[in-house]
């Protein structure tokens, strides 16, 4: 057992760094549940095309996460080597990413926004309106266009700041960012303080104005405390980054950019899939999804954890105590998630009762969070295996191991079972999901083997 539990050293150092992490994680997810309460008071037509959007914004998520991430590990073992001018390079090959992600997004979805919605307004049994829904999403979206910017600015400072070690502050702007965004979003969507009453849009407004107070707090802070962040002088007096570093990290974080945008969109289409069943499954998915969001935080957290505590460990030449740290830190993330998995499933039943929709919506919402909370471990260890691969930067791995899997078992088995069999959503959510024991499996292999103790800045 002492193979898979560490000493209380080793939990003082895992806690400093996944404990502002969680916290952040946490309140964000929790102010997020509120956010999606109000505007599911509105009625479950806005809250559908609120759903849909932010389904589509995902996308834009994680290519920005996924596009950071490969230059994120070589800032977590530049950091790890005391080498400040190797974080400067890779913020600037963050830079490029972020400025190219956000041109491409920006202009998909000012163009073809309208008809991404409507591929997932379907008829159900309800009788909701599919129309209304797809003018209260056009309209979110017009309005949440203008915060991609900001989101993407952001992250290459606070994904930096991570990445050595300095993870309370993103933490506070993250706290700072949800309780405005949670103020204004009460303010505008009800007509508060002599504000119209806004609906959608009002929320929108609140998430850009939120975003933008969380870029702020990010972006200025490491120039105010540059005897902790020594790295932020001079990172954009020059755009230059030396060849071969540019090529080595396109080379390994090519992989984690097409990875995330091929594992989001596998994410929406599988969505879209579920969809087929009518209106009322998209806004019980959004229920769950936004509930399960705030259990889900346990083992996200310990991912994070992983890739930074391990990187670093990798990164200053420790490697059997790399290997040796993420073997207890895989089993921690596991245990983690049994217990917000237990909460999860206990309070499953009453949180979908805040939700002012139909009892059918509410019902089938129960029944997807104690599906999700069942399954959490097994997508816990999926993930920190994710991670462990990632830290070492077996990247063109991780790929297969999370997107390919995803586009070539998950997807055509919920192609199939939705256009071609008459099977409820249940079970086949049920089905599309216990496929995930498959990744389990090549997870453990690919860990055990090793293969991923790799110092990459040696």
């Amino acid at each position: 057992m002492y193979k898979y539990i560490g000493d209380r050293a080793f939990y003082r150092k895992l806690f400093a760094v996944l404990v502002p992490i969680l916290i952040q994680n946490v309140i964000t997810n929790f102010v997020s549940l509120l956010d999606n309460v109000m505007v599911g008071q509105v009625g479950t037509e806005p809250m559908s095309g609120v759903a849909i959007v932010n389904q589509l914004l995902f996308v834009f998520n994680l290519c920005i996460f996924g596009g950071l991430a490969g230059p994120g590990i070589f800032s977590a073992q530049f950091f790890g080597k005391g080498d400040d001018e190797g974080v400067r390079q890779t913020m600037r090959v963050k830079l490029f990413v972020a400025s190219g992600a956000v041109l491409l997004f920006g202009a998909l979805l000012l163009r073809h926004g309208e008809a991404l919605i409507s591929l997932f307004l379907h008829e159900g049994e309800e009788g909701l309106d599919l129309a209304a829904t797809l003018r209260y999403g056009r309209d979110y979206l017009a309005v949440m266009l203008w915060q991609i910017v900001p989101f993407a600015a952001g992250q290459i400072y606070a994904g930096t700041l991570r990445e050595a070690g300095e993870t309370v502050l993103p933490m506070k702007a993250g706290i700072i960012a949800v309780f405005v965004n949670l103020v204004f979003n009460y303010i505008f969507i009800f007509g508060k303080l002599g504000f119209p009453a806004m609906g959608v849009v009002g929320a929108a407004i609140a998430t850009v104005l939120a975003r933008f107070v969380e870029c702020g707090i990010v972006m200025i802070w490491p120039y105010l405390h540059r005897e902790r962040c020594p790295y932020v002088i001079g990172a954009f007096r020059s755009l230059r980054v030396p060849l071969p570093l540019f090529r080595q990290i396109t080379v390994m974080g090519l992989p984690l950019l097409v990875n995330e945008f091929l594992w989001s969109g596998g994410m929406t289409t599988l969505n879209q899939c579920y969809s087929l069943r009518g209106l009322e499954v998209v806004s019980a998915f959004n229920i769950s999804v936004t509930i399960s969001n705030l259990f889900f935080c346990a083992f996200l957290a310990m991912g994070n954890a992983i890739a930074i505590l391990v990187g670093q460990l990798l990164g200053a030449g420790e490697l059997q105590k790399a290997r040796d740290d993420d073997r207890k830190l895989i089993a921690f993330s596991v245990a983690l998630s049994v217990a917000a998995g237990g909460v999860m499933a206990l309070v499953s039943p009453f949180l979908p009762r805040l939700y002012n929709t139909t009892e059918g919506v509410r019902s089938l919402a129960v029944q997807l969070l104690l599906v999700g909370a069942a399954l959490m471990p097994v997508h816990a260890y999926a993930n920190a295996c994710y991670f462990t691969l990632r830290s070492g930067g077996k990247t063109l791995i991780t790929f297969v191991f999370d997107s390919v899997f995803t586009w070539v078992v998950s997807i055509p088995a919920a192609f199939i079972l939705s256009r071609f069999t008459a099977l409820p959503i249940m079970p086949m959510y049920i089905v599309v999901e216990s496929l995930t024991l498959i990744k389990v499996a090549l997870g453990f292999y690919l860990v055990r083997s090793g293969k991923w103790v790799v110092n990459l800045v040696q």
